[in-house]
């Protein structure tokens, strides 16, 4: 062999070794789905979000590096400690390599400890407690659809200009329906409002008779519910019978979903204003999209905005380890944040050093039901809210991994 040709050979062999260096553990990518299959969010999430992970593993080819894929799922029944020991005994004995969806904000944070102290990954798509990405942010963790300050920033500002000036708030008894509550009087006294009252409701919970009464007492022009899911559709049926509607207050539920607005329906829900991240008739990429979930999961019913964020976060996860190749947790979600998010979801996205994913949020009202054309065309868009206006600035979090904190 000539010298020029042993230095051709030597250059092909350099140029192919980061491809050859590729390291997948145990030469599988295992993904676990990790969320309420049986209780108050299990339709805004649940089997859904196990679908719409699925479809990403299989849009994007079911192998990495030809590493399979591998997804599972589990039930967490909302409660930390079960979510916790199907997380260590995930990690521990399955080898999975990243934890995806976990609604329940008290069983998202303990999960953000454990991803944390492993070093597996942590995609978050239906949590809704900003200090996910605040002093409890980690490195291994993003946080993806939405929070309570990007929920707060988007309703409470937006009902309190047009006038709706005093709060009252009905709030779910643990970190989540706290955290919107707080965020939420914030937006609201920022905005020149005032509130007058909150009370805390058990979760979950199926009568909030009392609760809507002392609400109604306050004669608060607004009543936040800060509460999400079954809570919320109880909260807003049992307001409607008892016309608390129709009697000059506005409720509002500060985080609903269309599964909600579906499962009341338009004649109960019209009027609602909400802010959401993402909804199925946008364009033509989510109407295509949400028809394939829609088929998968037997046809009558379309993706709520987290289920879409589940797709979205598992897809950009998969290809910063095609980008990267490797699993290990840190180096991944570095990579992720090195790479604008585009697809159905969103186009555009960053994820920030905190774990944030910033994108443009959805201020909506629920039509009237003469206004509905089709199945599920519950929304008109009011306003899109820039994701730099709708998430929490970078240096408000208080996250250690933001440079001078």
């Amino acid at each position: 062999m000539t010298l020029k040709k042993v230095m051709m050979l030597s250059a092909t062999l350099l140029l192919a070794a980061p491809a050859a260096q590729a390291q997948i553990s145990d030469n599988l990518v295992k993904i676990g789905v990790l969320n309420d299959q049986s209780g108050a969010y299990s339709d805004l999430a649940g089997k859904g979000s196990v679908v719409a992970a699925q479809m990403a593993i299989d849009d994007f080819g079911g192998k990495v590096h030809g590493a399979k894929i591998e997804l599972i799922s589990a039930d967490h029944q909302n409660k930390p400690d079960v979510g916790s020991a199907i997380a260590n005994r995930w990690i521990d004995v399955e080898q999975v390599d990243a934890i995806v969806d976990v609604p329940t904000s008290s069983v998202a944070l303990a999960i953000q400890e454990i991803t944390r102290n492993k070093d597996r990954v942590h995609l978050n798509s239906t949590a809704g407690a900003s200090s996910l990405t605040g002093e409890k942010c980690s490195p291994t963790m993003v946080h993806w659809s939405y929070d309570t300050y990007a929920q707060a920033r988007g309703t409470g500002t937006a009902l309190t200009k047009a006038g709706g000036d005093s709060w009252f708030f009905i709030t779910a008894d643990y970190a989540f329906g706290n955290a919107l509550r707080d965020d939420t009087m914030a937006a609201v006294k920022d905005a020149g409002g005032k509130v007058l009252g909150s009370v805390s409701a058990p979760f979950p919970n199926t009568d909030f008779s009392s609760f809507l009464l002392q609400a109604q007492g306050s004669q608060a022009k607004v009543i936040g519910l800060a509460n999400a899911g079954a809570d919320t559709i109880n909260a807003i049926k049992q307001a409607h019978e008892f016309g608390i509607d129709k009697g000059g207050q506005k409720l509002t539920g500060l985080l609903t979903f269309i599964s909600d607005i579906h499962s009341l329906g338009l004649e109960t829900a019209q009027g609602l204003v909400l802010t959401d991240s993402w909804y199925w008739d946008l364009n033509d990429d989510t109407r295509a999209w949400a028809k394939r979930w829609s088929a998968i999961m037997g046809g009558g019913r379309m993706p709520t905005s987290v289920q879409a964020g589940v797709y979205s976060a598992v897809l950009h996860y998969l290809r910063a380890i095609d980008k990267s190749g490797t699993d290990e947790a840190k180096k991944v979600v570095d990579t992720m944040k090195t790479m604008p998010v585009n697809d159905m979801y969103t186009k555009g996205g960053k994820i920030r050093a905190d774990g944030r994913m910033v994108h443009d949020m959805y201020l909506v009202q629920v039509k009237k039901p003469s206004e509905s054309k089709y199945p599920w065309d519950y929304y008109n868009i009011l306003r899109v809210i820039p994701g730099e206006d709708a998430f929490r600035p970078l240096d408000k979090g208080n996250c250690p991994l933001v440079s001078g904190k």
